[in-house]
Formats: C-alpha cells, structure tokens, sequence
C-alpha cells in the first residue's frame, strides 16, 4: 500500500512560552523552537504501521520553506521512505483550501492508496484534510482513531464521537483520513536515526512543478486572512475551596444550586 501523509511544522509548545507581537499581527517567532505538528506525528506512525503489515512504502510531503526538510528528515528517520518539500514563494500565506489545492496537484503526480493528515494543526481550523478529499473527490473521515485494513481495498476504521462513543465505518481505497491523536504510541526518533538520513535528497517541487497557477493559491487567493492575535480578556477567576472533601462537596452543592444549576 502507498501511503502519503500530510506533515507541517509548528512552535513546540512543550519548548516554548508563546508571545503575541505588541501590534498583534503574529506570534513572536525569532526564538521558537519547532516541531512536526503532534497529531501529524501520529499520522506518520500509523502509515509505519500499516505498511508493516500490509507492504508498501510511506511518504511525508509539506507545504513550507527549506527550514522544513528538518521534520521530513526526522519522519525519514522514523521510517519513511520519503520525503517531499512543495516550495515556492507563491504558496506563502495560503490557506486551507490553498494548502490543500497545492496537496492536490502533488497527490495527482503519484499513485496514494491512502492520504493521512493529522486531525489539525497549529490554527486549529481542521480544514485541510476534508478539503483535500473533496478537491480530489475521495472518501473522507475524520477524527479517525483505528484503522484496519480489509480485503478488496476497504478499510475498517473507528472515529471518535460525540460523548466518548465510536462509530465503525467501512471506507473505500483511495480515501484521506484526518487521524486523532492518541491511535497509537510514535516512535522514538534517536540522533543516530537522523544523522543516517541527514543527506539524504528531498525533492522539492514549486507551483511550475506542480502546474499550478501562482495566482490561484498564497495570499492572494486566500479567501480567509488573520487579522488579529490577541489574549482574551481574563474572568474573575476561580474560587478556591478549603477544607475536607465532605465539607467541599456540601460548599459544591450550594453553589451550584445558587447559581440555578439544581432543580
């Protein structure tokens, strides 16, 4: 099976203190150390897992600049057999239906049996993968939390729901799933891992490339801009309560049913 997983870059927030700009137009980035988007990550080791399984080979393409080659290098060291950078300076300031439209040209070069995403990135729009499925008119699932491969090119897969509960479903070949953190535990990735793939060639593919019309993606196609970042104003704060257990819960009950919340 051939599995493409969609990847991108983003601010670790386990590395970081995220900072907003004085005129907020962006988040501070001068010192940002960077990652593969975690749910991403995810995506990557189940396309690992199925093709351990099934056979195949597994390839991670992103949208971004050469400072991004540093996450393909790093899935290549988990085990992927490929790398792909979609660069050019057109594609700067894209959306989500520019990103996945530049996904879309570079899908229709290869032959994919399965397209994964992680179920969002650092915007949290969870946009792309569903419109990359509707752009190349595929099946589509999201929040995808297992996955089994069945006979006559069908998948089995769960999908969280609302309430904690999992729905079942059977989805045909060729499809993109947008994969929920948690499906499984990623690998660890050691230096040694990535020194080996360290010169490793990444193709890099520009709108040209790809026959895209610069004008159709990037910021002038955008059809959603950011206008603002900003922290929202802070509440009143929470009221801390003392005491035993039995004595909180009696405080608990009382202000809920002052509030209205007992009938």
């Amino acid at each position: 099976m051939e599995v493409l997983v969609c990847a991108k870059r983003v601010p670790d927030t386990s590395e970081n203190e995220i900072a907003i700009k004085g005129d907020g137009s962006d988040i501070e980035r001068d010192e940002l150390v960077y990652s593969i988007n975690e749910a991403d990550n995810y995506a990557v080791e189940e396309a690992l897992q199925i093709v351990a399984r099934c056979g195949g080979s597994v390839t991670v393409v992103t949208v971004g600049g050469e400072e991004d080659e540093e996450i393909l290098r790093r899935q290549m060291a988990m085990g992927a057999g490929h790398g792909v950078l979609l660069r050019d300076e057109a594609f700067g300031g894209a959306d989500g239906r520019g990103l996945a439209a530049i996904l879309k040209k570079f899908v229709e070069k290869g032959h994919y049996d399965l397209i994964l995403t992680g179920v969002q990135a650092d915007d949290g729009a969870a946009q792309v993968g569903g419109m990359l499925a509707a752009m190349l008119d595929y099946p589509f699932a999201s929040l995808v939390n297992s996955i089994e491969v069945l006979e006559s090119k069908k998948l089995k897969i769960g999908r969280e729901v609302e309430g904690g509960n999992r729905e079942i479903s059977e989805i045909d070949l060729p499809c993109v799933l947008s994969i929920q953190t948690g499906i499984n535990e990623p690998r660890y990735v050691g230096m040694r891992g990535i020194r080996a793939v360290s010169a490793l060639p990444i193709p890099t593919y520009g709108a040209a490339e790809l026959g895209l019309d610069p004008a159709t993606v990037g910021s002038a196609a955008a059809k959603v801009k950011r206008m603002e970042y900003f922290l929202p104003a802070l509440g009143k704060g929470a009221e801390m309560l003392s005491g035993s257990r039995e004595e909180n819960a009696e405080k608990l009950v009382g202000l809920i049913a002052a509030k209205g919340g007992l009938r």
